[in-house]
């Protein structure tokens, strides 16, 4: 019988979750955990969505994939940025790999695969897609087949709002779209890999985590949102009921991209970078107000950051920036002192914070595109950066561009299920591992240069 997988994409599924705090409610789940190989899994740097699946399914770091977060820099400007799409990924993906030797993939939902190109198989794009109106699957055929399953693909849905029981809705509402569209899919096509990955996972915990925790430092009981989360558990069990009933011959893979926790607050870089003299702004500034908005005296600024689950800092260096003020041999100088600077950066009552400031060359053997001078996780992640400039105090309780409970963490989870286990084996890996892994299974002999290792537990 020929080797098939079905990959099961649970963005920003927390181990704590999934193995500890909801295990006994989900029934398939457990089923599974008890037959695999599983642990934890670290994601890359930065752990956003945007690398780290790209990175997950292409065995690449950020740096040599350009990848560094849902927003780029265009070029060297001050306050212009893109989209990644599919076009930006130039590296091949574990699909390309399995095309080349006849295999045939299913791909649906890993972003950025939108617009859609052709692979030896179908296509369906993430949650960069526009509509449902746009081309967003290969072939263009696959898109009118879906409209005769659902009347309307959905993509995504805007978490940032007050309207709770709208986001709350819709999410369920999309991901019964996309069970619906997986259960058709799996069971009509001829597949030998199999990927689906769910966005609704990360919305729900983003804008219900303070409802679910009691640790929040905005814990707010309600009778029906405290629920939410375990709620959408429950759902996902369901759907993974239906992919043990509809593929029984195909090992399954349940994997996330990052981890999730709760939010304690957000960090406004820009003010703090102003405060220590990196910045200048002319005049009084509006709390809430962006970059393009402040009138910024860049013949005076140093340097200047984003905002973000991690904050993104740029120096405005000569004959880089178009008013770069920075002599490029002046550089370490300037990094050191930053780090330095925000190292020793304390929270709201003095306590200490864990911060990590890292170069793109620490992090990355290849730095492609356009990155920042410096990656910067707040307090290990716990913090958010706040890009947004004219607060009163450096440290807010809330996110700046709308209500968002959690932030991203280190580490997601990791299950490999197949019908020949007989116990569970607990083994802790690395996003890096996932691809060679796959290659493995497929008996493709994974490329000498990735950076992660084949998972021998799995393959025994």
């Amino acid at each position: 019988m020929n080797k098939r997988l079905f990959i099961f994409g649970l963005d920003a599924a927390p181990p704590e979750l999934l193995f500890k705090k909801f295990r006994k409610r989900l029934r398939n789940f457990d089923k599974i955990l008890s037959k695999s190989v599983y642990g934890e899994m670290r994601s890359c740097d930065p752990p956003i969505t945007i690398p780290a699946w790209m990175v997950m399914m292409s065995g690449r770091e950020p740096g040599e994939l350009g990848l560094y977060g849902f927003r780029h820099r265009k070029g060297f400007s001050y306050v212009d940025i893109k989209i990644p799409t599919s076009r930006d990924i130039k590296v091949d993906k574990v699909w390309d790999y399995l095309g080349r030797h006849n295999l045939k993939s299913f791909v649906m939902g890993i972003p950025p695969t939108y617009p859609p190109y052709p692979i030896n198989g179908w296509m369906i794009s993430g949650f960069l897609a526009p509509d449902d109106k746009s081309n967003y699957t290969y072939p263009l055929t696959l898109k009118y087949e879906i409209k005769k399953i659902v009347d309307e693909y959905i993509f995504d849905v805007p978490f940032r709002s007050e309207d709770r029981e709208w986001v709350l809705n819709n999410i369920f509402k999309m991901t019964d779209v996309h069970r619906k569209v997986v259960n058709y899919m799996m069971q009509r096509k001829k597949w030998d890999l199999f990927i689906y990955m769910e966005i609704g996972l990360d919305r729900v915990q983003h804008a219900f985590w303070k409802y679910m925790d009691e640790r929040h430092n905005r814990y707010t009981y309600h009778d029906k949102f405290s629920n939410a989360i375990l709620e959408y558990y429950i759902l996902l069990d369901e759907i993974l009921g239906d992919i043990i009933h509809n593929a029984p011959d195909s090992d399954i893979l349940i994997v996330s991209d990052h981890g999730a926790k709760k939010m304690d607050g957000a960090f406004a870089v820009n003010d703090w970078l102003i405060e220590k003299g990196y910045l200048k702004a002319k005049g009084d500034v509006k709390p809430g107000s962006k970059i393009e908005d402040v009138d910024i005296d860049w013949s005076d600024t140093l340097a200047w950051g984003w905002g973000g689950y991690y904050a993104r800092i740029f120096l405005n260096i000569k004959d880089r920036e178009e008013n770069g003020v920075i002599e490029p041999e002046e550089v370490p100088n300037i990094i050191s002192r930053l780090r330095s600077d925000i190292l020793s950066i304390r929270g709201p009552n003095g306590e200490k914070w864990r911060n990590l400031v890292y170069t793109p060359s620490e992090l990355y053997k290849v730095v492609n595109g356009n990155p920042p001078d410096l990656l910067v996780y707040f307090d290990d992640l716990n913090w958010r950066s706040a890009g947004t400039f004219g607060y009163d105090d450096y440290y807010l309780p809330e996110n700046d561009t709308g209500p968002d409970d959690a932030v991203h963490d280190y580490n997601g989870v990791f299950i490999w299920y197949s019908s020949k286990f007989r116990e569970s084996n607990k083994v802790d890996i690395r996003i890096y591992d996932i691809l060679p892994t796959i290659l493995k299974y497929f008996d493709i002999e994974p490329p000498s240069d990735l950076r992660g290792s084949v998972i021998g537990d799995v393959l025994r």
